[in-house]
């Protein structure tokens, strides 16, 4: 039973956190709900860093879940700017930083992800840039508009989501831009060799210069600011700013003082939960990037970074944390706007699981749905400029009925005919 003498305590004060509250309260919890996150900034959605709020299309207010008056409207205590030191789970506390401790019935651990870094000579330069924070994107917005301004050159580590939407951004900004990728082609390891030159073209198209199997080995540099950045093949690139967009690790150092079971690296990495997001401490929920959930669905274990998975995953931790029933089997979503495309991708659909990849639409003029297939499942589609089928998708998906592929490759066959 769950009554007002209970606390729950939330640690992580992103968009996963932030909803979790939010759904304690509609779901008529009365007890205490307290959460803290390690930045000063209320709870903000991530999503608007590498997209408006970075070309300058929405202002700095539009990123925040909440307005600032909303938490204490609904008696949810914040503790900002303060990072959780210790968690002990035999006396079910948490320490924070200022030596403030907080005791809890039930906890979730909603502490995302941190950028990796670059672990090569230069990176210490002020003009070295990691973008994962509001802070940082505050920052790379300014540099972005300076660069812009005087013709600049920004040399982008990484061509995933982050690097492309930034390489969008510092184009739109007039920014001169290199992006190094050690793979053969744009977002490899998600959309595989068949798609990622649609995203080769278009950044080509908008003057995006990319170098292909190189990586970088250093930044070079004078007075503390960055000259180049320079490849294995021994060329150097010109460069004021670098930025490094090389994906993100799950911030587990808590969940593994305080010996929770972590999931293995090669499946993600980050906190192991069940379905109903709970972890190996029966009192103790993970949500968001750092959960590494067995889905119920797809019979897999999935670390999920992007939006969505924070956005529905903090809910569905919160109604576990209630002891309502959660099987959490939401298909993995996200979407990317760069120039003039814009995308939604529902599925997982690793390199090795499909053997089959159909478009219906016109590729070339990137406006098509690609199908991700395996013995004729769908496992996972990408609509591009091509709206309102995500649903329809993830319905094929659920389905995991075998389909003709060259039936689903043809527009004038409707999608929901796949549904009957």
């Amino acid at each position: 039973m769950v009554d007002a003498h209970q606390t729950f305590v939330i640690v992580g004060a992103g968009l996963a956190g932030a909803k979790a509250a939010e759904t304690l309260r509609s779901e008529g919890f009365t007890g205490r709900v307290i959460l803290i996150g390690d930045e000063r900034d209320h709870p903000y959605e991530r999503p608007p860093l590498s997209k408006a709020y970075l070309t300058g299309s929405a202002d700095r207010d539009s990123v925040f879940v909440q307005q600032t008056g909303w938490y204490a409207e609904h008696d949810i205590e914040l503790h900002l700017g303060q990072p959780v030191v210790h968690l002990d789970r035999a006396a079910r506390t948490v320490r924070l930083g200022d030596g403030t401790v907080l005791q809890y019935d039930k906890l979730l651990l909603a502490t995302g992800a941190e950028p990796r870094r670059l672990d090569i000579p230069g990176t210490d330069l002020a003009g070295v840039h990691h973008l994962r924070r509001l802070a940082h994107a505050e920052r790379l917005k300014r540099v972005l508009t300076s660069l812009g301004r005087e013709n600049g050159h920004i040399v982008i580590a990484g061509a995933g989501w982050i690097g492309l939407e930034v390489a969008a951004a510092a184009r739109g900004y007039g920014a001169e831009v290199t992006v190094v990728e050690a793979a053969p082609t744009p977002l490899y390891g998600v959309l595989g060799p068949e798609l990622g030159a649609v995203f080769t073209d278009l950044h080509a198209e908008h003057g995006v210069r990319f170098r292909f199997g190189t990586k970088l080995t250093g930044i070079t540099g004078q007075d503390g600011m960055v000259l180049a950045a320079v490849t294995d093949d021994g060329d150097e690139h010109p460069a004021h700013d670098v930025l490094a967009a090389i994906g993100a690790a799950p911030r587990t150092a808590l969940a593994e003082m305080a010996g929770l079971t972590l999931a293995d690296p090669a499946l993600g990495g980050g906190i192991a939960v069940d379905a109903s997001l709970r972890t190996s401490d029966p009192d103790i929920f993970a949500a968001g990037d750092v959960a590494n959930a067995q889905h119920p669905l797809l019979g897999v274990r999935l670390r999920v970074e992007h939006w969505a998975n924070a956005l529905n995953g903090g809910p569905a931790a919160a109604r576990a944390m209630l002891g309502r029933p959660v099987s959490y089997d939401r298909i993995p979503y996200f979407f990317s706007d760069q120039y003039d495309l814009g995308m939604e991708f529902s599925g997982h659909a690793a390199p090795g699981t499909y053997d089959q990849v159909v478009a219906r639409g016109d590729v070339g003029k990137r406006q098509f749905i690609a199908f991700w297939l395996r013995e004729g499942r769908v496992l996972a589609g990408m609509n591009v400029n091509v709206w309102d089928v995500t649903e329809t998708i993830q319905h094929l998906i659920r389905a995991g009925r075998p389909v003709d592929p060259e039936a689903l490759s043809d527009p004038s066959v409707p999608l929901t005919s796949f549904l009957d």
